[in-house]
């Protein structure tokens, strides 16, 4: 049976990145979270730390358990601080040049039996992997948004990725209390696959004026029984990273059913990207 990581690395210490080293640091594990400045790092931190209190006035973690859990994490700058880790995720932007630089600084620091990851949403996880001496060791692990609260974990297999790689990650997704599904490399993988297109279809029928964003909200989540609208849905995933997914959807099948809806491209383009700049298709202040 293979052994799940114990030190592990994050890069990113954005909304993805911090939900990852949470969960692995509540787990037990030993964290490495890396960004580009001070000031993304104190920023993971503080949500972390939010996050935890949050847990500990629900009693679903004791105060021990929150100081425990911060105290496992560590943040930094240097790639060189990852040479210790097991396995190390990689959660930038939804940016495909971005990824690669950042895999080729990783694949220069780690040990050589270390596991390298992902958790991009929908980019070619043999694509990634191939810019690795060893791509054996390289496969996707994509978290769900918020990452302390959704149980999947799609676990993606390239081309290359080895099955001593695979058992170690799906060992590690039970260690952090996730349920993991293996997935072929494909773009948008499953989830967002199905995901994306219905949530940029909503988008077509606001732009089209049909009815009003609470409308088509309330219409999927009466009608069909979902927890929350798919426009809603958008500005919690961000449309910055919606966009990112139907591009990739739309180049790599050109097939014109995915395209973005117009409404999204120019939304983005305004900034108005969801939660997270308090702006979307609702206001968030």
């Amino acid at each position: 049976m293979a052994t799940s990581p114990s030190a592990i690395g994050v890069v990113g210490a954005g909304t993805m990145g911090n939900g990852i080293a949470q969960v692995c640091a509540v787990a037990g594990l030993a964290v490495t979270m890396l960004d580009v400045d001070e000031a993304a790092l104190k920023r993971g931190m503080d949500t972390i730390t939010r996050n935890l209190d949050r847990m500990v006035a629900k009693e679903k973690l004791t105060t021990a358990g929150r100081d425990a859990a911060l105290a496992r994490i560590t943040t930094g700058l240097d790639y060189a601080t990852l040479r210790s880790t097991d396995m190390v995720i990689e959660a930038a932007t939804e940016n495909l040049d971005l990824k690669l630089k950042i895999l080729r600084q990783v694949g220069a620091c780690v040990g050589e039996d270390a596991v390298i990851a992902t958790n991009t949403s929908s980019i070619s996880i043999t694509q990634l992997g191939a810019v690795l001496d060893a791509p054996e060791r390289f496969i996707g692990i994509h978290f769900f948004n918020p990452v302390p609260v959704m149980s999947l974990l799609e676990v993606i297999r390239g081309v290359e990725t080895s099955d001593g790689t695979h058992a170690t990650t799906m060992a590690f997704a039970k260690t952090v209390g996730k349920s993991p599904i293996t997935v072929r490399n494909s773009p948008g993988f499953v989830v967002n696959r199905i995901l994306c297109p219905m949530i940029n279809e909503a988008i077509f029928v606001l732009q089209e004026g049909l009815a009003s964003a609470e409308d088509v909200d309330a219409g999927m989540r009466l009608g069909c029984n979902h927890p929350i609208g798919p426009l809603a849905l958008a500005d919690m995933i961000g449309l910055d990273t919606l966009l990112s997914i139907m591009l990739v959807l739309h180049d790599e099948f050109c097939d014109p059913k995915y395209r973005p809806a117009p409404l999204l491209k120019e939304m983005v383009a305004a900034g108005r990207l969801g939660r997270k700049t308090r702006q979307g298709f609702y206001s968030y202040t």
